[in-house]
C-alpha cells in the first residue's frame, strides 16, 4: 500500500491535538517536553501494533487485533496519537507485519508506552538539559526520541535486551534524524561503556535495584525505577545516589506498571491443582480477605506490592473461586477459599506460611493508619534493600 501524500500533515495535526490534551490534563507542564511531543512523529515508531477487540473469545481470552496502515490507515494513525499503550509483541515472538493475524491471549513483551506515562517518567526523574541519561528498555524508540529532542542525542544512551526490537527502533530513530547511543544489553547490568550517568530511567520493572545501576550513577544522580514482583505488585521509586554508594528515595504516588525485565520475570509453576494438593494442614479463618490485594482499587494495588515483600517468591492465581499462592523456591502453597458467611478459609502447606506472612503485613499496615506509597522510603545499602516506614517493620526486597 502506498501511504497517502498528506500523511505527515495529518500526523502533525494529530500530534498538536494530543499535546494540547496532555497539557490540559497537567502532563505537559514543562514547555520543553511539550515541544518534544509536538515534534516527535510517534507513527514512525509503530508501523504495526495490537489493539484489544471489544469481545473475548470462547475461552475468555482477549482477542488482540493487528493494526497497520495497510489494514486500516485511519485506525492506525489515530491510535498512534492516542494516549494509549500500543502492544507490539507477545511472548517474545516477533509478528510478521506483512501478514499479521489476530492473537488470542498471550503475555505482552514489548510495547510503545502511552505518551503521558513516557513524559511523566522523564519529568519525575527530573531529567533536564546537561544530564547524561541512560534509558533501560528502548522498545519502539519513541521515548528515546523524546529524550533526544529534550537533551540532544549525544546525551542519551538507550539499551534493549531484544536485538530485533532494537534494530527496528534504531531504523526509526535514524530515519527521524536521531542518533543516540544504542546497544543490545540486559538492563540488569546497565551499560558500563557509557557510564557514569546523571539519570537512569527504566521502562521495565525490577524486583529490586540492580547493583550495576547504582554503581553507574554519579553521586547526586537519580534513578527512576519501577519495582515489581511475582505477585504483580508494583511501586515506583526515585532514588538519589549518595557519595558513599548508597541510595535512598520515597515511593511515588499513583498506579503504574511496566513489563518485568526478562531476567526478573516470574517462572512457570505448572499445574495449579498439583500445588493446591500440597495445602494439607487444617484450615483456619483468615484474618484478612485476599480481596484486599486482588481488588481493582488503588489501595489494593499498593497493598499487593507491600504483601509481595513478605513473600517475594510467591505467585498468585485463581482456582475456581479460590485464590492460590504458589512458591516455586520453597515449595510452599496457600489456598484461600470463600465461605458461605462471606469470610475466607486458608489451608497452607510447605515450610513457609505464605498467607500468614501476608496477613502480618496487612495488619501492620492497618495499625500504621493505612499509609500511602509516598509514606514509604526505600534504603539501598551494602547489606541489602529495605522499604521503611516509621510504624511498620522494615520490608526487605529480594536480592536482585
Amino acid at each position: 500500500m502506498t501511504l497517502p501524500a498528506d500523511l505527515e500533515t495529518d500526523a502533525a495535526q494529530l500530534r498538536q491535538t494530543m499535546a494540547k490534551a496532555l497539557a490540559e490534563d497537567g502532563v505537559l507542564a514543562d514547555p520543553a517536553w511539550r515541544a518534544a511531543v509536538e515534534r516527535v512523529p510517534r507513527h514512525r515508531f509503530v508501523p504495526g501494533f495490537y489493539l484489544p477487540a471489544d469481545e473475548r473469545d470462547s475461552l475468555g481470552l482477549t482477542v488482540w487485533e493487528p493494526v497497520t496502515a495497510e489494514l486500516d490507515y485511519g485506525r492506525w494513525l489515530s491510535a498512534a496519537y492516542t494516549d494509549t499503550t500500543l502492544i507490539t509483541q507477545f511472548d517474545g515472538d516477533e509478528p510478521d507485519w506483512t501478514r499479521p493475524v489476530p492473537r488470542h491471549g498471550g503475555a505482552p513483551t514489548s510495547s510503545s508506552t502511552l505518551p503521558s506515562l513516557v513524559v511523566r517518567m522523564w519529568a519525575d526523574a527530573d531529567v533536564r538539559e546537561g544530564h547524561r541519561t541512560l534509558e533501560i528498555g528502548t522498545g519502539t524508540g519513541y521515548s528515546t526520541a523524546l529524550a533526544c529532542e529534550r537533551l540532544g542525542p549525544e546525551m542519551v544512551t538507550s539499551i534493549e535486551v531484544d536485538p530485533h526490537r532494537l534494530a527496528q527502533a534504531a531504523d526509526a530513530l535514524h530515519e527521524c534524524g536521531y542518533s543516540p547511543t544504542l546497544a543490545v544489553a540486559d538492563g540488569l547490568y546497565g551499560y558500563w561503556p557509557e557510564a557514569s550517568f546523571d539519570r537512569i530511567v527504566a521502562a521495565c520493572s525490577f524486583r529490586a535495584l540492580p547493583p550495576a545501576l547504582l554503581a553507574q550513577t554519579r553521586p547526586g544522580g537519580k534513578i527512576l525505577l519501577t519495582l515489581s514482583g511475582w505477585l504483580y505488585g508494583y511501586a515506583r521509586v526515585l532514588l538519589t545516589v549518595g557519595e558513599d554508594g548508597t541510595a535512598e528515595g520515597r515511593l511515588l504516588p499513583g498506579t503504574v506498571s511496566f513489563m518485568s525485565a526478562r531476567t526478573h520475570a516470574a517462572p512457570a509453576f505448572g499445574n495449579p491443582d498439583h500445588w493446591a494438593a500440597r495445602t494439607d494442614d487444617d484450615g483456619r479463618p483468615t484474618a484478612h480477605s485476599p480481596q484486599r490485594i486482588t481488588a481493582a482499587t488503588e489501595e489494593a494495588f499498593h497493598l499487593r506490592f507491600l504483601a509481595q515483600t513478605a513473600v517475594p517468591d510467591a505467585q498468585m492465581t485463581w482456582l475456581g473461586e479460590s485464590v492460590l499462592l504458589v512458591d516455586t523456591v520453597t515449595g510452599s502453597a496457600a489456598l484461600l477459599a470463600p465461605q458461605g458467611s462471606g469470610g475466607w478459609e486458608v489451608r497452607e502447606g510447605g515450610p513457609v506460611r505464605l498467607w500468614e506472612r501476608v496477613e502480618n503485613v496487612l495488619t501492620a499496615y492497618d495499625e500504621a493508619g493505612r499509609p500511602g506509597p509516598q509514606m514509604f522510603t526505600l534504603h539501598v545499602y551494602d547489606g541489602g534493600q529495605h522499604l521503611q516506614h516509621p510504624h511498620i517493620p522494615a520490608l526487605p526486597l529480594p536480592r536482585p
